[in-house]
């Protein structure tokens, strides 16, 4: 039996020019097109390879920051992950939870638990574009941290730069957008906490214009805001992306 797919709400669109012009007209909190977008920039890169952004798209990426507010961080005040609903919950109603979509898209050479209707991840192999490095993941209890999910925006981040006026539907749309996770080295992962890109980049460079253009989208898409110093971050590397 086939995986059931990841559900689209909207058309798909290509590019980050796609996602630009869905924002500057007012594209609401909700439709899938932006993720979409952003999904196919770069599916399966090469180990080592240049820049995934090329420099018309890093060109519309720098737009899309000119619409994003540049305001202090607030107050970390209240936050924690249930604020986000729970855990890898199943928002696109496919039949398997968050987590498992994202390695099952993220992974190549998986295998399936018997019985999930392909949902569970057993095995897979992981090119992770934080370390520019390949690894094998195999679920278990002291093997299944090895590959971490992350939250290109971390929910935290998140939380301090706008989530908070944010309703509980949204949040939790937020927390398990196919357009804000990524499979990836776990303790790389947990080296990046919940920084933003003046505080944290990816050690492979070649991934660093790509990182950054999608967490700009995923915060245009949510409306929340960037710190001066994050601006300033984002705005140096995508001038210099090639």
């Amino acid at each position: 039996m086939t995986r059931r797919t990841m559900k689209t709400i909207c058309s798909p669109a290509k590019g980050l020019a796609a996602v630009t012009a869905m924002m500057l007209a007012g594209s609401l909190v909700g439709c899938d097109a932006a993720a979409n977008a952003l999904e196919i920039i770069d599916p399966a890169p090469g180990i080592g390879a240049s820049s995934t952004v090329d420099p018309a798209t890093a060109a519309d990426a720098l737009v899309q920051l000119e619409t994003i507010q540049v305001k202090g961080r607030a107050p970390k005040t209240g936050y924690t992950r249930d604020e986000f609903g729970p855990a890898w919950a199943d928002t696109d109603r496919n039949g398997c939870d968050t987590r498992n979509d994202i390695l099952a898209r993220d992974l190549t050479d998986e295998t399936f638990k018997q019985g999930t209707n392909n949902c569970v991840v057993m095995t897979g192999v992981l090119a992770d574009k934080y370390t520019g490095t390949m690894i094998t993941f195999t679920r278990g209890q002291d093997t299944s941290s090895d590959v971490q999910i992350d939250h290109i925006v971390s929910l935290s981040d998140a939380w301090q730069k706008g989530a908070q006026q944010l309703n509980v539907d949204q949040r939790k749309e937020l927390a398990n957008d196919p357009l804000n996770l990524m499979a990836a080295d776990g303790p790389t992962n947990g080296a990046k906490g919940d920084k933003d890109a003046a505080t944290w980049l990816p050690p492979n460079k070649a991934f660093r214009c790509e990182y950054v253009a999608r967490q700009t989208a995923v915060k245009a898409k949510y409306r929340l805001w960037v710190t001066q110093a994050e601006h300033y971050a984002i705005v140096g590397l995508l001038k210099g992306c090639k």
